[in-house]
């Protein structure tokens, strides 16, 4: 079964070192059935377009802003990631919702625009730990997706991918559980089901990220649709192996 493996290098390497990274995967996934999918950082993007436009590897962003052009600073718009090839951008990563306080209403803007300019969206959700532990985490993650998919069509979701990343998870060496894991997507597929409609709940896309790693991921990919992978997804070699895997 086809598999979708995406990878988050946050802000990590320089351009110059990802010119190697993407010669190098795009070489060893050629003959992949998997979707493949890398995150590098906006200032990778071109050297992204140069050597994986043409691979199995499509390439994506990890943020934009939500305004279309304007007197934003230091920002970075949909449709300048959009000019240089990429076809995805990660919205609503744990990390720019706590370092950054980005709230569900400025996500659910940015998914708009994402989506205005032809971008595909992983958009993430999940609890932190103190949620888990009141055992308030499906109700929250409920109401994340009810407020970042507000005004959003069902036709649009085509799309957008949903990634399930419990906070307490990411980049802490801590997984959930399989159980956990079926669990939240089998409520997230629910509440799109609620939202929109059971076709839409049995078309969307829905993968795990949290301390996904190369010794972890076929027990975690078995219970999801693909994977989002932050730290791991930095050693090409070990990279290659879960994007050319067979499941």
């Amino acid at each position: 079964m086809k598999k979708l493996i995406i990878g988050n290098f946050k802000m990590n390497t320089k351009p110059s070192e990802f010119k190697h990274y993407a010669m190098t995967l795009a070489t060893k996934t050629k003959d992949t059935k998997n979707d493949v999918v890398v995150c590098p950082p906006f200032t990778h993007l071109y050297v992204a377009k140069e050597f994986l436009t043409g691979s199995k590897v499509e390439f994506g962003a990890q943020n934009i802003n939500e305004n279309e052009s304007g007197a934003y600073t230091g920002e970075v718009s949909a449709s300048m990631v959009k000019d240089l090839g990429a076809s995805y951008v990660i919205l609503g990563h744990s990390e720019r919702r706590s370092k950054f306080k980005e709230s569900d209403r400025t996500i659910n803007k940015k998914v708009k625009t994402a989506l205005a300019n032809g971008l595909k969206v992983v958009l993430c959700v999940g609890e932190n730990l103190v949620t888990r532990t009141n055992k308030e985490a499906s109700a929250f993650v409920k109401k994340q997706l009810d407020d970042v998919l507000k005004g959003i069509y069902e036709n649009e979701l085509d799309s957008v991918v949903i990634a399930y990343e419990p906070i307490w998870a990411v980049g802490t060496g801590k997984v959930a559980t399989i159980k956990d894991i079926q669990s939240m997507i089998s409520m997230i597929r629910k509440e799109i089901e609620n939202l929109y409609s059971a076709k839409a709940s049995e078309k969307i896309t829905i993968v795990y990220g949290g301390s996904v790693t190369i010794q972890n991921y076929k027990k975690i990919v078995a219970s999801a649709d693909g994977v989002l992978i932050g730290g791991a997804c930095l050693n090409v070699d070990d990279f290659a192996i879960i994007c050319r895997d067979n499941y």
